[in-house]
């Protein structure tokens, strides 16, 4: 199989574009301002290619096909004429992509969908799905009711009806639907409580799904009870789930989300309660449910009857950036695919890392792109200190600007590959080893934007922010840093040749 057979196309299938056509970094120009240039400029590149190829409507498409009435994703098939109705169930932050790509892929087969996502696209457009925009990453009440309409769809099923089901990172508070006796706000609050803190992910799932009427695979649970067929595909943002294998074979390793069997336990939900301290920050209703929850509450923990499906896991976001720079000359190593701490300490550490390749050879040789993924976190004890917007990529780009002085032409990249990070409208940043000096001439004060987390400020302000919307993935943090010879940290002046999308 070729290095990229996973992420083309299915054997016999044609390559598909995105129907937007449009790059996946708006704001490059801008981005190429000011700085380090060419090492923005690579960096940039390596970002735009790796993204390109993780779409996941171009994945889709090129796996999935209707042909008459045998529907085939990836290496089985569907007979539709033994099916009533064809549902489509969506949720996430890279549900926009995977819905388009179904229900383009159904057309009229589809007998209706809905949609959950984190930010409507002016490009997005659909035959026969509905498309709600839920709240994120706090729940809210407009995704609990479209979270109704799904159940209510669900709950009128028949063993003769297909479910297929796209399901990406996000979708835990885009669809919501907390237990009896705990409120959408509850809900709200606790997850708000939870990501600041300083639990993994692990641990915070462990409470949400708990509480959920939906979360953990406990929709699936409603789905089975129906007697009608899922189909599930997804995004795996897990960290420490290995590489994905051949997406076209169905995956017998699913799990979490709404639709696959859930990891966590009652136990880990407890346990994270009582290792965070957080028994008298959550909501009373939560702790007393939790608290008292038995056996009968417990998520499912497997579905041998549902077909999954699973695209992409947060290591093929360095194994792809790897081959996208090699592709271009540049030696890449990758660092962790299980990167996690605080951001700006990460940040930190990247810029010391960066020094020691630059000035003594280790443990790499300069120029090279040394790539890491995962979920750094940004712990916040009292939401008084927030004085403005940001997330944890843009706090590590900040943390590197501040140590990356000693290191020049040194680039660091890093964005939630979905395409918003934390509060803010910006997929994450991209510093380099002048940004502290231009952030002190025009009075940007990076250390006192990071005590108050408004980093996105600071870095709008620095032009240093990036903007990409939708990308059609979810694969948690995305790390790029860029490390030149000590003789090529010259900065590279303004160039009004430079577009929008350029590549060498």
């Amino acid at each position: 199989m070729p290095a990229d057979a996973r992420l083309a196309t299915a054997p016999g299938t044609p390559a598909v574009d995105h129907p937007s056509g449009l790059p996946k970094i708006k704001n490059r120009v801008q981005l190429l301002s000011q700085g380090h240039l060419s090492s923005r400029e690579l960096v940039l590149d390596v970002a735009e290619a790796t993204l390109e190829r993780l779409d996941s409507y171009r994945i889709i498409r090129s796996m999935a096909s209707l042909d008459g009435d045998l529907l085939r994703i990836g290496t089985r098939a569907w007979d539709l004429t033994t099916k009533r109705n064809v549902y489509l169930i969506g949720a996430g932050k890279a549900c926009n992509q995977m819905a388009m790509a179904i229900d383009h892929t159904l057309g009229d087969r589809l007998t209706r969908g809905i949609a959950i996502v984190k930010v409507s696209e002016e490009t997005d457009f659909f035959h026969r799905t509905e498309v709600h925009v839920g709240g994120h990453p706090l729940p809210n009440e407009a995704g609990h009711l479209a979270t109704q309409k799904i159940l209510e769809m669900v709950d009128s099923a028949a063993p003769d009806d297909l479910f297929i089901a796209v399901i990406s990172g996000g979708s835990s508070a885009l669809m919501n639907c907390p237990v009896a006796g705990i409120s959408v706000e509850e809900e709200a609050e606790a997850t708000d409580v939870l990501l600041k803190s300083g639990a993994g992910i692990y641990q915070i799932n462990a409470v949400r799904r708990h509480i959920s009427q939906t979360n953990g695979g406990m929709l699936a649970k409603r789905i089975r009870a129906t007697g009608a067929e899922l189909i599930g595909i997804g995004i795996s943002d897990a960290v420490g789930n290995p590489p994905s294998a051949d997406i076209r074979v169905p995956s017998g390793n699913y799990a979490s989300t709404p639709i696959g069997p859930d990891r966590t336990t009652l136990d880990d939900a407890r346990q994270t309660i009582a290792d965070f301290d957080l028994a008298d920050r959550l909501p009373a209703s939560i702790t007393a449910y939790l608290a008292a929850a038995g056996p009968e509450a417990e998520t499912p923990k497997e579905f041998p009857e549902n077909t999954y499906f699973l695209l992409n896991t947060v290591p093929d976001l360095c194994r792809i950036a790897k081959e996208t720079a090699e592709e271009r000359g540049i030696p890449a190593y990758i660092l962790s695919s299980f990167l996690e701490g605080e951001s700006k300490d990460a940040g930190t550490f990247m810029a010391s890392l960066a020094r020691e390749v630059q000035a003594h050879g280790n443990p790499f040789t300069a120029p090279c792109i040394v790539l890491s993924s995962g979920e750094t976190t940004t712990q916040i004890t009292d939401s008084s200190t927030i004085t403005g917007r940001g997330g944890p990529s843009q706090e590590l780009t900040a943390g590197f600007a501040l140590a990356a002085q000693a290191v020049p032409g040194a680039c660091m990249f890093s964005i939630d590959s979905e395409g918003t990070d934390g509060t803010s409208a910006a997929a994450g940043g991209i510093t380099d080893s002048t940004s502290a000096l231009r952030a002190k001439e025009r009075s940007i004060d990076l250390r006192a934007a990071l005590r108050g987390h408004a980093t996105f400020e600071a870095l709008s302000e620095l032009d240093d922010a990036v903007i990409t919307g939708n990308t059609g993935t979810n694969l948690c943090d995305f790390n790029i840093l860029y490390i030149p010879a000590g003789s090529q940290g010259t900065p590279t002046p303004p160039s009004s040749t430079r577009t929008e999308g350029r590549t060498p």
